[in-house]
């Protein structure tokens, strides 16, 4: 019997590898990842995140889960929005990621609120109707089952709680996605080569993009799961798309 594969990058590999080998790409790449982020998106990725903060709605005393959460952008914010009533979990896969994250919001003295969790998205670990609000930040493209993990979201957030997606997207002008195109196959992985002594892992970060599903495939799915109001937007030119949905 022929075993079943997945995507990684543009590389077919067993579904149960693509967890273990996209740990490998971040445990790489971990100790610059602030660095690159600044770097691949020319400080841009700042803003994106704000608008998710801002289209979360969060207020005091919300649950919130930031799956992905990496260094802890969106986390350092949601801790000192919902305040010590509420609760932040920030999570990753990968556990060089979280210790980073960490060491991040304990010394911006962000303390009492937040816990750290190492969760596969396909399998959080919390209990049905657990949460007020779920982001997951350029993770999605990540996981191997984008379909369960969607699945596994909407059964974690209470009723009226909303997942925002914000993952890298399909440009929606032909000839700026041409130069997109470009950047990220030329330019992207010596700027990882230079800065990360890492060509490889950014090079399957540009392909792991282009193999993500498009703005309204992506929200279809999120429908299929369960959400209702399903929506999103696009930013600078549709390079990132910020998807959003609720739980009834």
């Amino acid at each position: 019997m022929k075993e079943e594969t997945t995507h990684f990058g543009y590389e077919d590999v067993a579904v149960g590898e693509k967890a273990s080998r996209v740990r490998g790409v971040f445990d790489s790449v971990a100790s610059k990842y602030d660095v690159m982020n600044d770097l691949m998106s020319m400080g841009v990725h700042r803003l994106w995140k704000k608008q998710a903060i801002e289209l979360s709605g969060a207020r005091e005393g919300w649950e919130v889960l930031d799956l992905a959460g990496g260094t802890g952008d969106l986390s350092l914010q949601f801790a000192k929005i919902v305040g010590p009533k509420g609760r932040v979990v920030l999570s990753d896969i990968n556990q060089s990621m979280l210790h980073n994250g960490r060491e991040r919001l304990v010394n911006e003295g962000v303390l009492g609120n937040v816990e750290y969790v190492q969760i596969n998205a396909e399998q959080i670990p919390f209990p049905d109707n657990s949460f007020d609000c779920i982001t997951i930040s350029f993770g999605l493209r990540n996981v191997t089952d984008k379909d369960k993990a969607l699945r596994a979201i909407y059964k974690a957030l209470k009723p009226g709680g909303r997942l925002l997606v914000l993952e890298f997207s399909k440009p929606t002008n032909e000839k700026f996605r041409s130069v997109y195109d470009f950047y990220s196959f030329n330019i992207l992985p010596v700027i990882g080569k230079v800065v990360a002594n890492d060509e490889e892992s950014y090079r399957y970060l540009a392909e792991s993009i282009r193999m993500h599903p498009d703005q309204e495939t992506l929200r279809g799915m999120m429908d299929e799961a369960g959400f209702n109001r399903t929506e999103y937007f696009n930013m600078t030119g549709g390079v990132v798309a910020l998807h959003r949905g609720f739980k009834q």
